[in-house]
């Protein structure tokens, strides 16, 4: 069995957009869903790049993004800024 990985780095004050909040309520699913995912490292969707900027922004202290999908299908971001201050829900359109 595999150890779960524990919170990696701060999330700051959890914000989110009227866009997410309406796609995850749509799709019947909480915030904590994809901030846990997001928290422990699983950056769900995002292209290898970004995934390994992510693992150096752990690191180094910069942004963080993570790309999920409700169980409807609509893209979410979210991303923990540099300082680790706040972290955003929002659909890539409200970027």
């Amino acid at each position: 069995m595999v150890a779960e990985r524990k919170q990696l780095f701060p999330l700051g004050q959890i914000v989110a957009t009227p866009g997410a909040l309406e796609a995850l309520e749509k799709a019947q699913q909480t915030p904590m869903e994809f901030l846990t995912r997001h928290v422990r490292g699983d950056w769900g969707d995002v292209c290898e790049e970004d995934a390994e900027a992510n693992e150096q922004s752990l690191k180094d202290g910069s942004r963080i993004l993570s790309s999920y999908r409700t169980k409807l299908g609509e893209k979410l971001w979210i991303i923990t800024e540099a300082d680790r201050s706040s972290t955003c829900i929002l659909l890539p359109e409200e970027y």
